[in-house]
């Protein structure tokens, strides 16, 4: 055994040594946290991972930063064939991958072409984070210097491979191996070496030990730094939600051995959500699209996470020595790391876990921490007294009386589950619908519009609760629960099984979440029914103009991003004769919040700008005479915005069933 190899195997298992130390250590501190089952489904989890974290699709919904990632990402999967070749050499000099025939062909390709590729890649990343400065990457001082001594080291890596490579050509007289192909590596030899070869035996035993440095101290250094996305990116996409498993985690509020609700810190969370923290790649999408960060509030869904990283590894590691005392144990997550304000200031609307282009799940994490709050420490905005003192006695957010909740459908001969359970579809009306005076106007059109289409409906009317999407995304879950399970023993004893809704927040829960307690309903939203109305010609048009002429359809959180609804809404205006339908900057899966959703219907802006208003202004911005919704929430927002932006006289806020009954025949 040679000297270099004696020291390479020495240097190789201590190597290896360390970070299986730090393996464990970030391992040790996931098991503080709760149990939680994410091993099912095997199949459909590895689709996950080779649909968004190998091809990665999500990164690639910013195009410029996404083809720089995808570059180095791939490239170093396609040098993982280099770096093992070295790592054998150092146990055994000789050995080559060439016997691999026309397959090594396409490793010596590819190190050529995706090195110099990640070589731009990451200079290129260096120019868009120091020169340019962009935003979203501006962050500590410290996360500043991590991704540049990261970006470097790729760097170096690469160039030490390339290094090696060259050499290698050139102590071999610049004849390459059978099958090996190098198309830079080849002419930069025969260019670096033009003059003699004398010192390409040395340079290339400089360059191999310099890549073997580089990389094992690019592993071991990913445990340490906010890099260590790496390694878990990978395992946080295969541990995902998946399609259907949408909706929040459910508490057994019948365990009596339940010590604490929600989560007030990192080892109250699940394993899972801690996870989330190590996987954090600090790269800003989540905050850039947030409604209430664009808006100059406190919140920012990246702080959020990266918090309880911090916050995991300042306490873990005291509590795995057994240490109970101290600052440390003196502070917890909510309050010290994450202000309560950043907490109450969240939509729920979902556009950071769109975003995320590593699946992490920011909004459940803070609905925990809200139900800690609530729940725990009775602490929560004054607003939101009489709304849960409300959904408790009157079961709706606002102080209206329960016999008044079928009062909109009166001369309108429509019945309810009482008078004749015989039919084929269930009218969820939801609280806006019943009582509020401009939505009631969208459950009669929509009414009208399944009597022209012979819909055989009913509604339950005095019998129809919340249901319990607001006290849930507000952390109250005792009381959500309770909504709940009082609607699913009224849709059960009437043996229901499909319903329509023209609320989005009530088509969600009905359809994700009531399945927890024992509601399994076929669940449609009204914008579906009525697409299909249209699409069948059970509704037919008119041959006139429309009234309105220009639209501009603003999509609901709850009905896009959570359920995947775009078109439908779309399909309906663009049958409308003469109707022009124009997009926002922001849609679809990209679409702003109007500020509404996860409770903050019922609480007052007390920092920064008002998130409807910003949406209004992108709306106003189309020309559109109206604005189109499919939510009560989103119709409420949006017309206040308007009011605000004083544009009552020029624009108009409809609901998608009223512009197309008004233009139905």
């Amino acid at each position: 055994m040679s000297v270099k190899n004696f020291i390479f195997i020495l240097f190789f298992f201590a190597s290896i040594g360390f970070f299986v130390f730090s393996t464990k250590r970030l391992i040790s501190f996931l098991l503080l946290g709760q149990k939680e089952n994410r091993f099912d489904r095997i199949g459909e989890r590895l689709k996950k991972v080779f649909t968004i974290a190998i091809a990665q699709t999500k990164i690639m919904r910013e195009p410029t930063a996404g083809i720089l990632h995808v570059l180095i990402f791939w490239g170093f999967l396609l040098f993982i064939f280099a770096v093992l070749e070295s790592i054998l050499q150092g146990f055994y000099t000789p050995i080559s991958f060439a016997f691999l025939g026309p397959f090594y062909s396409l490793i010596t390709f590819t190190q050529d072409v995706f090195g110099l590729l990640v070589v731009i890649a990451v200079l290129l990343s260096l120019y868009r984070r120091f020169v340019l400065r962009v935003p979203r990457l501006m962050v500590d001082k410290h996360g500043m210097r991590d991704a540049a001594f990261i970006l470097t080291l790729i760097m170096f890596v690469v160039l030490a491979m390339f290094g090696q490579n060259i050499s290698h050509v050139a102590k071999n007289n610049f004849i390459l191996a059978s099958f090996e192909v190098r198309p830079f590596s080849l002419p930069l030899a025969k260019l670096l070496y033009s003059a003699s070869t004398s010192s390409a035996e040395t340079l290339y035993e400089l360059f191999w030990w310099m890549h073997i440095v580089f990389v094992f101290g690019f592993l071991n250094y990913l445990p340490y730094s906010k890099h260590l996305h790496v390694l878990t990116s990978i395992p946080n996409v295969f541990f995902s939600q998946l399609d259907d498993q949408k909706g929040l985690k459910k508490i057994n509020l019948e365990d009596e051995t339940l010590e604490y609700y929600g989560a007030d810190d990192f080892q109250k969370l699940s394993w899972k959500q801690i996870l989330d923290g190590y996987t954090c790649t600090e790269c800003g999408r989540c905050t850039s699209v947030c409604p209430a960060a664009n808006s100059g509030k406190s919140l920012s869904p990246r702080k959020i996470i990266t918090d309880i990283r911090r916050r995991t590894f300042d306490k873990a590691p005291l509590m795995i020595a057994g240490k109970t005392d101290g600052e440390i144990f003196d502070k917890t997550l909510v309050h010290h790391y994450i202000s309560d304000k950043e907490l109450w200031q969240c939509t729920t609307c979902g556009a950071c876990v769109q975003e995320c282009p590593v699946t992490i799940e920011h909004v459940d994490s803070i609905i925990d921490m809200r139900r800690h709050l609530v729940l725990t420490e009775s602490e929560f905005p004054n607003e939101l007294n009489n709304v849960f003192k409300s959904l408790e006695s009157n079961g709706t957010p606002w102080v209206f009386n329960q016999a008044d909740r079928a009062l909109w459908a009166d001369g309108l001969n429509v019945k309810s589950m009482a008078d004749d359970p015989d039919a084929e579809i269930l009218f969820w009306v939801g609280c806006a619908g019943s009582y509020d005076a401009r939505y009631k106007k969208v459950s009669v059109a929509f009414a009208q519009l399944m009597q022209k289409a012979g819909v055989n409906f009913r509604i339950l009317g005095t019998e129809e609760k919340c249901n319990g999407d607001t006290a849930r995304r507000l952390g109250n879950e005792y009381l959500a629960q309770q909504l709940v399970q009082e609607n699913v023993e009224t849709l059960n004893g009437y043996g229901v099984k499909k319903i329509v809704t023209s609320c989005p927040h009530c088509f969600n829960s009905l359809k994700n979440e009531f399945k927890q307690f024992g509601g399994n309903y076929e669940v449609i939203h009204h914008t579906e029914m009525i697409s299909e109305f249209l699409s069948s010609g059970k509704i037919q048009l008119k041959d006139e103009p429309a009234k309105t002429r220009k639209v501009t359809y603003h999509d609901s959180c709850y009905l896009g991003r959570y359920n995947g609804i775009y078109e439908e809404p779309r399909k309906s205006l663009t049958k409308i004769n003469g109707l022009e339908l124009v997009e926002m900057e922001r849609n679809k899966s990209r679409g702003f919040c109007c500020g509404a959703g996860g409770g903050r219907m019922f609480l007052e802006d007390v920092e920064g700008g008002r998130i409807n208003e910003e949406r209004t202004r992108e709306a106003l911005a189309t020309n559109a005479d109206t604005i189109a919704s499919a939510c009560p929430f989103c119709m409420t927002m949006m017309t206040d915005g308007v009011k605000a932006h004083e544009k009552t006289e020029e624009v108009q806020v409809k609901d998608i069933a009223e512009i197309v009954l008004e233009n139905s025949k």
